[in-house]
């Protein structure tokens, strides 16, 4: 067996892990789905079931498994409809879909045998499946079995992988005992072995601290010394005695012998520092290496991939792979296999033209798509490139307003940058129409999750008529990561670098208010304007002068700028995964210690900025204000709005938010009485006539409450009649006020009479 059938076979072991883990998915799902009402199949789970096809038919086209394809490609199919209403997924289809998990495991387990699943009895089997469950779904009642008839080819097809299975076995022993000694050893020692040693590279940074303070000390008993003999000289003069005058000379003598051992010992220490430094990054990098491999273990049979799936589109294209020795960790690797394979398939469907396209347009008949690794400022930076036609920015842009991401107005301002990150959105696709290559939206979706999962990012860029280029930039290894540490409501925290688009000092005067909101001017943009002490719950921010410390984080369609205490610098750090048992803990990633042994904890910037939107949409984000010669976080008081009327609630809304209240709105009795048990508020404005509860109702339930009582209820309705304010007054509300004579002024006074302004 030469170098060329070791790779083949280290792929095909990777197609079986692939089928192993997925099929589990579909199972579990598929068992899931039929123990749920038929009326209401589970959206997670299908959509689970359909993303694990998809993967499978990606991994089994990349090392030409024809039989995978068409089995996963239909059972697709089959998830997708039942997604989208077109089928209900009862018994029988269910029996079919597990039947067809368990025809993709015995083609994963004898994928070498093409003859059995390309022409023999297992292309016999995968026929009569694929009739079965295609004239299933052309049917609309789903009630009956599978009869078990069509699981009898299953023990025809076995015995053939069984026979293959010790020659092969064979051939692989002999190559094995031909090469270097090969030693199997488990994932969590190596993980393990990798945590240990990076922990030692990061404390062997804590010496040079160490040695500084010593160099500190011996300054300071310099400094002793010349005091000492100065006082000598000077009791010398005036005649002290003798037995005195040796006393002080033994201290002299002695701080001159610390003083020489101490140099002694700080020579010795940074020869040890040194040592030890350069042992422990040795060290590091050596229990890395072991978890590295070459690129071109992931990418072996790719080009055979595009050449065939460029045949089956119709076009002539290459693929040029450049940096396949670039090292590149293990865990990172095993999970690049499904978006290099979409972006490849994205490049070859929606990228390169045909060849009658490319000669219209003055280019060579074959299309060139390039795959590039390197490292790069200290990332693995993965290229992926097309000399196509790009993506038409009008189009996508028209599209993004069809499908109500965007408005027209909002659409006409936004950058290439920004309009080409909705190409990661979930569901979202360029071809109206379906097809086994492309149509559904799940491929470059797949990418962006995980690159998050990753701590990874993508830049997409496009140019009309010369092609499209994605660049991922991801850490070179999970066990450390190179982090911003700022500190917060006086606790230290870690941002991940790969996620800081800027570190800046921001002068008080150059912050703006827009919409009641605080934004700052940033490479031509406006930027928002958080405290990140509001979002990690951390307290008032510290104390400082005029000028605020910003981390800005998020992409294009999403930067804010977050306010933190002091900037702390960069640092290396050994991330140590937070306890199972906790769960997800909101806005944090994973923790780690730092070089004094002290821990820290790794913030999550994409939860963090999902809480900076929630925040705005309840619009509870506070302020930053500075006065003289600190700045300090102000919240501003908090109002209810309560009304049915969509245009009374949002008049009522845009009034109070101007004047820097922070306003939560309700759209009837019972939704705001709700939000009063759970949030705290310093007025409540509300209509009287809604349904669910009026507002007499909810007026009453607020004062007979001990802990809402002293909150003041103001009333703003139509009605106007002398027994209607009577009514609403001895219900308990503090103020009444008729819509219809109420105007800006007067609604805002009413307010302030109240509660006061908004920031008093």
């Amino acid at each position: 067996m030469n170098a060329d059938d070791m790779r083949d076979a280290s792929m095909l072991d990777l197609f079986r892990l692939e089928v192993e883990t997925q099929a589990q998915v579909m199972s579990s799902g598929l068992l899931a789905i039929e123990r749920a009402p038929l009326q209401q199949p589970p959206q997670q789970q299908l959509e689970a079931c359909m993303r694990a096809a998809h993967s499978i038919k990606g991994a089994a086209r990349i090392v030409g498994v024809q039989a995978g394809v068409d089995v996963t490609h239909v059972m697709e199919d089959c998830f997708v409809s039942a997604q989208q209403g077109k089928v209900q997924l009862g018994p029988r289809r269910i029996d079919q879909l597990l039947h067809g998990v368990d025809l993709l495991q015995r083609i994963a387990a004898s994928a070498e045998d093409l003859e059995l699943w390309q022409a023999g009895s297992g292309r016999k089997e995968i026929e009569t499946f694929l009739r079965g469950l295609e004239n299933s779904l052309q049917q609309a009642d789903d009630r009956a079995r599978e009869p078990q008839a069509a699981a009898e080819p299953e023990d025809e097809a076995v015995p053939a992988a069984d026979e293959a299975a010790p020659g092969k076995n064979q051939d692989k022993i002999k190559s094995q005992d031909q090469g270097d000694r090969m030693l199997r050893v488990t994932a969590a020692h190596l993980n393990q072995l990798v945590s240990l040693s990076g922990e030692s590279l990061v404390e062997s940074r804590w010496l040079p601290a160490f040695n500084e303070s010593l160099l500190r000390l011996k300054r300071l008993q310099q400094n002793t010394a010349q005091s000492l003999e100065t006082l000598h000289d000077s009791l010398r003069e005036g005649n002290l005695a003798s037995a005195h005058l040796k006393a002080l000379q033994d201290v002299r003598q002695n701080i001159d012998a610390s003083q020489k051992m101490l140099a002694e010992r700080l020579t010795e220490l940074e020869l040890f520092e040194r040592r030890n430094s350069s042992r422990a990054q040795r060290l590091y990098d050596q229990a890395l290496a072991s978890r590295m491999r070459p690129f071109a273990d992931r990418v072996v049979g790719y080009d055979r991939m595009v050449r065939d799936l460029g045949r089956t589109l119709g076009k002539q294209v290459k693929l040029e792979i450049n940096g396949q020795t670039t090292q590149v960790d293990r865990d990172i690797l095993e999970q690049l296999d499904a978006p290099l394979v979409h972006l490849l398939r994205n490049a070859l469907d929606h990228g390169v033209e045909t060849p009658q396209q490319r000669r219209a347009a003055g280019k060579g008949e074959e299309g060139l798509v390039t795959l590039t690794a390197r490292h790069h400022a200290g990332l693995l930076q993965i290229t992926i490139s097309d000399d196509g036609n790009g993506v038409d920015l009008e189009q996508l842009r028209a599209s993004v307003v069809q499908r109500g991401l965007v408005d027209h107005a909002t659409a006409s301002r936004l950058s290439d940058a920004e309009l080409l990150h909705f190409l990661l959105l979930p569901g979202f696709s360029m071809r109206d129409t379906v097809t086994e290559i492309s149509g559904r939206g799940v491929g470059l979706d797949v990418v962006h999750n995980m690159l998050k999962r990753m701590r990874g990012t993508i830049q997409i860029f496009s140019e009309a008529g010369h092609g499209m280029r994605f660049q991922l930039q991801l850490p070179l290894t999970l066990s450390l990561v190179r982090s911003l540490l700022v500190s917060i409501g006086g606790e230290p925290y870690a941002f991940p670098l790969a996620y800081v688009n800027r570190t800046m000092i921001l002068e008080r005067s150059q912050i703006e208010s827009l919409e009641g909101r605080q934004h700052f001017a940033f490479e031509e943009r406006q930027i928002g304007l958080v405290a990140a002490s509001q979002i990690l719950q951390s307290g008032d921010a510290a104390a400082s002068d005029d000028r605020i410390a910003l981390v800005v984080i998020g992409d294009q369609t999403q930067t804010y700028g977050l306010q933190v205490d002091r900037l702390l610098g960069e640092h290396m750090l050994v991330v140590q995964p937070l306890d199972a048992r906790l769960g997800k803990i909101k806005d944090v990633a994973a923790a780690a210690l730092m070089e004094d042994g002290s821990p820290v904890l790794i913030l999550d910037v994409a939860d963090m900025l999902n809480s900076v939107e929630k925040l705005i949409a309840q619009g509870q984000l506070s302020k930053i204000q500075g006065n003289s010669s600190q700045q300090q976080v102000q919240t501003s008081k908090r109002v209810l709005v309560v009304d049915d009327s969509l245009t009374v609630r949002e008049l009522e809304r845009k009034l109070l938010s101007n004047r820097g209240y922070t306003v939560r709105v309700a759209v009837d009795g019972m939704d705001g009485w709700n939000a009063l048990r759970s949030e705290p508020f310093d007025l409540v404005v509300t209509d009287i006539d809604m349904p669910r509860m009026d507002g007499i109702e909810l007026v009453t339930l607020i004062k007979k409450n001990l802990q809402l009582k002293a909150i003041p209820v103001m009333i703003v309705s139509y009605k106007d009649r002398q027994e209607d304010r009577q009514r609403g007054l001895e219900a308990g509300a503090d103020y009444y006020l008729a819509k219809a004579s109420f105007h800006d002024e007067t609604l805002l006074q009413a307010v302030e009479d109240l509660i006061g302004e908004a920031h008093s």
